[in-house]
């Protein structure tokens, strides 16, 4: 009997196969290519650094550590190349902003931070808008999502039925789980913010955001080896191609972008450069962020064969591959989850939600 059935076609499901397959755990894969994931429109960029607050993003250097190995093994196995390793460059906005940053690389973000600028990144960012000077991030990228998973659907073809998954065919019994004429031993829901139609668990707390990003064109642009981030983000995809986003919105979650945050995109383009450009497409996607910003991970509170991988948000290319070992150590050798990202956390909501 197959060990796992993952269900999901985003980030979370294509790292689950890479990390199972690892500790040779039998799985096979549904989803449907066509449903909504915010994984195949994301820049994929990984930041062990919150701006606003200047400090480390949570589990900073337990994520980093790990997700370079991870991605890296992944490139090997299917010989493909999409992690990009990049300085990310942050504009001061004050004098304030700039000594603050020099302190801090001097101290606690010492391994992460710089402050003194360089000359090829200074060349880079010459036609950026840098009234104030900058500071650079180290041990940040990005990875390109989308490749990553087409990609690692073509590695595992055998294992994956491209198919919407149906819940009501879901059959539960004490030691196994059936889906239409398969059995499995367990199934883990990878659904992002579909999880809404899950009936086993919709009672999970997402806080979802939408999210669109602009594709541009823009010649004789210098910007090539890093992020540029003042307020949003430039980033080059290849050519004279580049990637600008973000936007943020929790009041419209329909999954088409609009007139209204392409306003935005491009007022956060005009904030960060002069330089012409051509919009080459608009996306949108629906970000799975939890109520409390942290992943939602574990087995469901009566059916002990059905577990959940969810709530990666903002962060899911630096938190996915650490928190699928942190699973699959839990499933295999009984090693606890991690209690920030546990599920049992939201028990208490469980039955409060209609199926």
């Amino acid at each position: 009997m197959t060990d796992f059935l993952i269900v999901g076609r985003g980030l979370a499901e294509s790292v689950l196969m890479h990390t199972v397959k690892k500790h040779s755990i039998s799985f096979t894969a549904i989803g449907n290519q066509h449903l909504s994931s915010c994984s195949s429109v994301a820049a994929g960029i990984w930041n062990p650094i919150v701006f606003k607050r200047l400090t480390k993003s949570w589990l900073a250097d337990d994520l980093i550590s790990f997700l370079l190995p991870f991605y890296s093994d992944c490139e090997s196995e299917m010989e493909t190349s999409f992690v990009k390793l990049r300085a990310i460059v942050k504009p001061f906005t004050e004098e304030q902003e700039r000594m603050l940053w020099l302190r801090k690389s001097e101290t606690e973000l010492l391994n992460f931070i710089k402050s003194p600028m360089d000359e090829q990144i200074t060349a880079e960012i010459s036609q950026c808008k840098v009234p104030n000077g900058y500071g650079t991030v180290n041990q940040a990228g990005n990875i390109n999502v989308k490749l990553f998973i087409e990609s690692s659907a073509a590695f595992f073809s055998k294992h994956i039925y491209d198919d919407v998954f149906d819940h009501n065919l879901l059959k539960i019994y004490s030691d196994r789980v059936c889906y239409k004429y398969f059995e499995f031993k367990n199934i883990i829901f990878c659904e992002g913010f579909l999880v809404k139609d899950n009936p086993f668990f919709n009672w999970i707390p997402l806080k979802p955001a939408k999210g669109e990003i602009l594709t541009i064109k823009m010649q004789n642009f210098r910007l090539k080896e890093t992020i540029f981030n003042k307020n949003g983000f430039i980033l080059n995809t290849g050519e004279d191609e580049y990637k600008a986003g973000a936007t943020y919105a929790w009041d419209d979650l329909s999954q088409e972008p609009t007139k209204r945050r392409m306003n935005e995109l491009r007022l956060k383009i005009n904030q960060m450069t002069d330089h012409s450009y051509r919009v080459v497409s608009h996306e949108a996607g629906i970000r799975p962020s939890s109520v409390d910003r942290r992943p939602i991970i574990g087995a469901h509170p009566t059916y002990s064969s059905l577990f959940v991988f969810n709530g990666l948000g903002t962060k899911g290319v630096m938190l996915a591959p650490y928190f699928a070992n942190n699973f699959v150590n839990f499933y295999l050798k009984k090693e606890p989850l991690n209690e920030s990202v546990h599920v049992k956390r939201f028990y208490h909501l469980y039955g409060k939600k209609e199926n």
